[in-house]
């Protein structure tokens, strides 16, 4: 559990090693499988989504949809505390998104031409939630609260059946709460097939968003592949988190910050990064002492087995390891945490000090929790307003700003060899120069 190496005493191959994220063996059946999953709903509609569920989960689904008043009565029969909870949730997440919301601009690049962005919302958006050994309601405040402020009309939610044919109610409690009144009963890779091509009961969306295991990640890769298919918010793998901390930090919340991204899965990856090695025996200590009496201890353990802790000579170099690494999910444990966050350039999300635990950002802080894992925070940005958004960019010339642009767009068509953009241009300009004359 959490074994110990001197990082400035490895060679490159074996930093590559501990870096590695968790292969997942099965892949290409996981791919051939969601592949042929797609294959039936495109086929078979609705069908193919009952049978395969009946299938998989065996679970048979009478309605897929979930009605109105099953949805607001989930949350009427909401427990006190976790009402509260979502509410609080729903609240942060709006306040914190709302000031992302896009701007239209207008400039004068040159004197008679104005060029304009547009920012207009996404017609239809399509939500995952998942809920296979852990029902995630705060996934649908994530994706719904976002999608609201951009203004998207309609928004659909599929999230799996439970043993009565109805999704977990607290998603649907979830879903009330955020206004998301087109549920369905639908989950894995049949819930991405059918959001993404349609069913006789569920209409195409424009865009799939939402978290998920093996198989969704993979109808998600695929349908966003497929010629008359769409696109796709974030390619999220395996859960990640990694801590870094100096002397200061109190190994029972190190351990517990590990713990807390272990028990999503046993090929979820948590790394320690440490300029004390007195300080990573002492979080090993921790995690034997918290994780056994986990609800999920098996999962957390098997998860444990595969993670380093790194021993570094400076913070320096542990934000070397950070930027390579680029995690989805990091904390810093350190003495001044905010001075060093000018030090991050990859990372998902970034939890300052001991007082901020990663499940603040996964709940209810504010921030979004839908982010990029696999190193996609190198490039990728964690879900937000603008991913429910797209922009339209608009021009408009007086004949004196066209004469302006002229010789430029002229000159540049013929480099370009495109005589037909050039002549676009020359016979405006003669009819201008005719009306002068």
């Amino acid at each position: 559990m959490l074994e110990t190496y001197d990082w400035n005493a490895l060679s490159g191959s074996e930093r590559d090693r501990l870096l590695r994220r968790p292969a997942q063996d099965d892949a290409t059946r996981v791919e051939q499988g969601a592949a042929d999953i797609i294959a039936r709903v495109r086929r078979e509609g609705d069908g193919a989504v009952r049978s395969i569920t009946a299938e998989i989960d065996g679970i048979v689904i009478e309605k897929l949809r979930v009605e109105p008043e099953t949805i607001a009565a989930a949350l009427d029969q909401c427990e006190p505390v976790l009402r509260r909870a979502l509410v609080q949730a729903r609240d942060n997440v709006r306040t914190f998104h709302g000031a992302q919301l896009g701007q239209p601009s207008s400039v004068v690049t040159v004197p008679g031409v104005v060029c304009e962005r547009r920012v207009l919302p996404l017609e239809s958006v399509g939500m995952y939630v998942p809920a296979g050994s852990a029902p995630l309601a705060s996934s649908v405040i994530m994706q719904a609260v976002p999608a609201a402020l951009a203004g998207c009309a309609r928004r659909v939610l599929c999230s799996p059946p439970q043993a009565d044919g109805r999704p977990d109610p607290a998603i649907l409690a979830a879903a009330a709460l955020c206004e998301v009144d087109e549920v369905y009963a639908v989950g894995g890779a049949q819930a991405i097939a059918a959001m993404a091509f349609g069913t006789e009961s569920i209409a195409p969306v424009d865009k799939l968003f939402g978290p998920g295991n093996a198989w969704v990640a993979a109808a998600k890769r695929l349908v966003a592949q497929a010629p008359d298919g769409v696109p796709c918010d974030l390619s999220a793998g395996p859960s990640e988190v990694l801590v870094v901390a100096d002397q200061s930090a109190d190994p029972a919340f190190v351990a517990a910050d590990l713990l807390a991204q272990a028990e999503h899965g046993a090929d979820s990856q948590v790394l320690l990064v440490t300029t004390s090695a007195a300080l990573a025996g002492q979080v090993a200590g921790e995690l034997s002492r918290q994780g056994y009496n986990l609800s999920r201890a098996e999962i957390v353990m098997q998860c444990l087995a595969t993670s380093p802790a790194l021993v570094v000579k400076t913070l320096d170099d542990a934000f070397d390891v950070v930027n390579r690494y680029a995690p989805e999910h990091l904390i810093l444990q350190v003495v001044e945490p905010r001075r060093w966050l000018e030090r991050v350039r990859n990372a998902g999300s970034v939890f300052l000090g001991p007082w901020t635990p990663e499940a603040l950002g996964d709940y209810c802080s504010g921030t979004n929790h839908v982010l990029p894992t696999g190193g996609h925070a190198r490039h990728s940005s964690g879900l937000g307003v603008a991913d429910f958004c797209k922009s339209i960019t608009v021009q408009e010339a007086t004949p004196a700003g066209l004469e302006q642009l002229a010789a430029s767009a002229t000159a540049l068509a013929a480099v370009e060899r495109l005589d037909a953009h050039g002549q676009s241009v020359r016979v405006r300009l003669a009819r201008l120069r005719a009306g002068a004359a």
